[in-house]
């Protein structure tokens, strides 16, 4: 008997599986899929640009064109109307056919070349950093060599500054020995004057000048102290810096001027906005140019401008205190030299009063000696007996005369007064002989004081003149100080005063 199958409920599903069979396999076949794009976007993303980014909300041919956009060529207007394509900038291989210039892309997996390229790197890196080492130990020896010249040129202002400083001492010297020649003048010639307040000016200005060259030497010794450390510094990081430079080549100036930097550290040059040559790079504890390079550096810079400023500022004094120096001595000499032609002039006036003196006194002694002579012959011999007759009292003639009364004459006390007063004409013309005679010592001996006054200035001057050569040392001018011997004016000066 046969079997009835059932009829079958006809529905839109034409499906015989299952469907939890069937979302299964497609769930597989998902995520196969899924497995299978992933896979090839590692494998395509291990060679391609660095900032190579997809979006997935973006189609894919839209998201190429708008990444390939960049590596097209540009179109530029030139002049004259035309048009002219160019590759954009940057690094990248040129399409010219294609007119494309796509960006260097790089591996993101080690290549079958991967131990050559890593040793290639290492070299390249060992390279920079041997190429920045040297051209940092350039910049120190120059640096070195720059703060070397400095020093040279300040020990040279230093020995400059130094002769000067001796000079002005002698100065100084001079001014004392000048002091005490004058003082060897005779007393009526030491009344001050302004040649003795020019010797006190001349002293007050050769102190001040003193103590600025003074404080010019330590300024510049300090200057020099701190020049050599920082010179050591720099020879120190310099030969620091050229211990990892064995294996390279070492021309250093070379390297200087393949930088385009003649030097770090001197900034005499008229500064402009184009940039010339490389910059400094920023220091790195850990790279060429270390803090310390760094540091050394600045300092060779700053000090670099103050000894310029210091080598300036002491230039300028020397040569000014010389200057004025010379000033000073000229002005003092040349009122020594006012008071010799003053002094001259009274020797004149005074010569020629000791000569009218002396003929006063010449026709003075000769109307005493008149006078004298004209007493004797009024007063008569000194005996009676070389009486004239006509010389006596009591010749015939008087005696005839007085026989009568009250005829006496007056003869004999006329005599006596005509003898007083010619006595006493006698006595005041003596009298004055001796204050004419006492003047006239007195008058020589101010002429000599003078005559000594003169020759101790013009000595002075000569002696200044002299000292003042640039030949004559300072210990030269201070052994003249120390041999003096004082007792030679005081011996002038008494035997001057004896005549």
């Amino acid at each position: 008997m046969p079997v009835l199958i059932p009829p079958v409920e006809h529905s839109q599903d034409t499906c015989v599986g299952a469907p939890a069979w069937r979302e299964a396999a497609k769930a597989e076949m998902k995520k196969a899929h899924q497995l299978t794009q992933r896979c090839g976007q590692e494998a395509v993303t291990m060679w391609q640009p660095k900032d190579s980014v997809r979006d997935p909300h973006v189609a894919h041919h839209l998201r190429r064109a708008a990444y390939i956009r960049p590596w097209r060529f540009r179109v530029e207007m030139i002049t004259g109307g035309g048009t002219l394509e160019k590759p954009p900038p940057g690094e990248g291989v040129t399409l010219w056919k294609s007119k494309m210039k796509p960006p260097v892309w790089h591996a993101r997996l080690p290549l079958p070349l991967h131990r050559d390229a890593l040793a290639l790197q290492t070299a390249e890196l060992v390279h920079a950093h041997a190429r920045g080492a040297r051209l940092t130990a350039a910049r120190l020896a120059r640096a070195q060599q720059q703060i070397n010249a400095q020093l040279l040129l300040l020990l040279r202002q230093r020995e400059a500054t130094d002769h000067r400083l001796s000079e002005v001492r002698k100065g100084l010297l001079i001014n004392q020995q000048s002091v005490k020649l004058r003082g060897y003048r005779p007393t009526s010639e030491k009344v001050p004057d302004k040649a003795d307040s020019m010797l006190t000016w001349e002293k007050e200005e050769l102190k001040n000048m003193k103590r600025k060259m003074e404080k010019d030497m330590e300024n510049s010794e300090a200057m020099l102290k701190t020049l050599a450390s920082c010179r050591d510094a720099l020879a120190f990081c310099c030969k620091e810096r050229l211990q990892a430079v064995d294996l390279m080549n070492q021309p250093l100036d070379k390297v200087l001027e393949q930088a385009g930097r003649h030097s770090w550290v001197d900034l005499s040059r008229i500064p402009t906005s184009r940039i010339q040559g490389q910059k400094t790079p920023p220091a790195d504890p850990v790279g060429t140019y270390t803090p310390e390079c760094a540091s050394a550096l600045r300092e060779a810079r700053r000090l670099l401008m103050e000894s310029k400023d210091t080598l300036q500022e002491m230039a300028k004094n020397e040569e000014g205190v010389q200057e004025r120096q010379q000033q000073i001595s000229d002005r003092v000499c040349a009122s020594l030299a006012q008071k010799m032609r003053e002094t001259s002039e009274l020797k004149e006036r005074m010569n020629m009063t000791l000569g009218l003196m002396r003929g006063t006194i010449h026709r003075c002694t000769k109307f005493n000696q008149e006078m004298c002579i004209t007493r004797g012959l009024i007063k008569g011999p000194l005996s009676e007996n070389h009486l004239q007759t006509r010389e006596k009292l009591d010749r015939p003639l008087v005696r005839l005369y007085q026989r009568h009364v009250g005829t006496q004459l007056p003869e004999a006390r006329r005599l006596a007064q005509g003898t007083d007063k010619l006595q006493r004409h006698i006595s005041h013309v003596e009298k004055n002989l001796e204050g004419l005679l006492a003047k006239r010592k007195s008058l020589a001996y101010s002429l000599t004081c003078k005559r000594i006054g003169h020759d101790v200035d013009y000595d002075v001057v000569r002696l200044r003149l002299r000292q003042r050569h640039p030949h004559v040392s300072y210990q030269q001018a201070q052994g003249l100080v120390n041999d003096w011997d004082p007792r030679e004016p005081a011996r002038v000066e008494s035997s001057a005063a004896a005549e």
